[in-house]
């Protein structure tokens, strides 16, 4: 380790959160306990145990967030908004100290959150248990350019792009990004960590329900191209359009409510002058993810229009399937009607006798088997798919 100089890691993610559920964390955090008499107390303590949680505190600034350290020496911040940010000196090699940061995260935190937010309304699939996605953050104070870049070689990494200022430096890898603060502000350093986090964890969620979007189109596109769906098969099918239409409507809500997060990103950015300043070295604009953010939502209300479109369609053949099935009945009464005039026309047949019996016994085979013939004719028929529509804006 080099010992010339100060070196700190960040890592982190987001999810859409409010200040309701901060004040949840905090209580969690701070004595194992939940609002949510249905969690099981001795899981919450287990949970909190294992977060080795030295102090913890509640604090107001522009966004509330609670903050703790822990004996791992790590720190934790977790704003209102769902954005929670770990960070930790380096006390040993970046690459170890990154890992071990990576794992308290992954391992620790993230399934103690899960299992205190586990009620109500689920997340999708898609977004639980996802781990952290690259790059991670090493700041630096005051080093030499080669000391910035030679992170890059240890984690054998290209050097995307530098920017030098006379306040700072930023060196961008792959994985990395490598801040060399040589006369900023470190709170100024920490925020524009904070943010570079929350805007890479917006674009992959966005980029998660963009192939989510996909893999439902290409689901329903198979159904349109084969023309025809056997009878057996439509109820399969049904479930699993309404499985994705429900994934839709609770995508679609988690979507609307990114918008929130940016503009409060935002407002807040714009009302710091020396943050901004950072910002803008990147030439970020918080605009490119409105509208991003407008493109993700327009997708995903054709997808849900095109998936409603594709139930109606197979709700028809259901109907008509089962219309088909009526008729079989009736086909299978009449055949007992025809019988039972057989037996009236000879009196003999009804008497209590082996040949009666018999007679009785064939009749319900012969019944059996054309009930079974009409059904397989009916589960094998192949009904027509007509044009699956998107319905257009009223």
């Amino acid at each position: 380790m080099d010992k010339t100089d100060h070196k700190k890691i960040y890592v982190g993610g987001w999810f859409q959160r409010t200040v309701l559920h901060l004040r949840e964390t905090f209580n969690f955090l701070k004595n194992a306990s939940s609002p949510l008499s249905v969690l099981n107390s001795r899981k919450l303590s287990n949970f909190r145990k294992r977060l080795r949680i030295k102090n913890v505190s509640m604090e107001v600034n522009e966004l509330a967030y609670v903050e703790f350290s822990t004996d791992f020496n790590v720190d934790v911040k977790i704003f209102e908004d769902g954005l929670v940010i770990l960070s930790k000196d380096v006390e040993k090699l970046v690459e170890k100290d990154l890992k071990e940061l990576t794992a308290y995260y992954e391992k620790i935190l993230s399934p103690a959150l899960n299992y205190l937010f586990s009620l109500g309304m689920p997340l999708p699939k898609e977004l639980i248990g996802a781990k952290i996605v690259c790059p991670y953050f090493i700041v630096v104070n005051n080093v030499k350019e080669r000391v910035a870049l030679n992170f890059l070689k240890k984690f054998n990494e290209e050097k995307y792009f530098q920017i030098k200022r006379k306040e700072f430096e930023i060196y961008r890898g792959d994985k990395l990004y490598i801040i060399n603060n040589i006369s900023e502000k470190k709170l100024s350093i920490e925020k524009f960590v904070q943010e570079q986090i929350f805007i890479r964890e917006f674009i992959s969620q966005m980029h998660r329900y963009l192939n989510l979007h996909r893999i439902v189109w290409e689901k329903i596109n198979n159904l349109k191209k084969g023309g025809k769906i056997k009878g057996r098969d439509v109820e399969e099918f049904k479930d699993q359009i309404e499985g994705y239409s429900r994934r839709v409507d609770l995508i679609e809500a988690r979507i609307h409510q990114m918008n929130i997060s940016v503009k409060i990103r935002e407002t807040l950015a714009n009302s710091d002058e020396d943050f901004n300043r950072l910002i803008k070295v990147l030439e970020f604009k918080y605009s490119a993810l409105f509208s991003t953010l407008q493109y993700i939502k327009e997708i995903w209300r054709t997808t849900k229009d095109y998936a409603k479109s594709t139930q109606n369609v197979l709700e028809k053949i259901q109907s008509e399937a089962t219309t088909s099935s009526i008729k079989n009945l009736s086909v299978i009464t009449s055949i007992g009607v025809f019988a039972s005039l057989i037996r009236l026309w000879n009196q003999e047949t009804l008497k209590l006798n082996p040949f009666g019996f018999v007679y009785l016994i064939v009749l319900a085979i012969a019944g059996y088997i054309t009930n079974k013939i009409m059904t397989i004719i009916s589960m094998n028929k192949s009904y027509k798919i007509k044009n699956i529509e998107i319905p257009k804006d009223k």
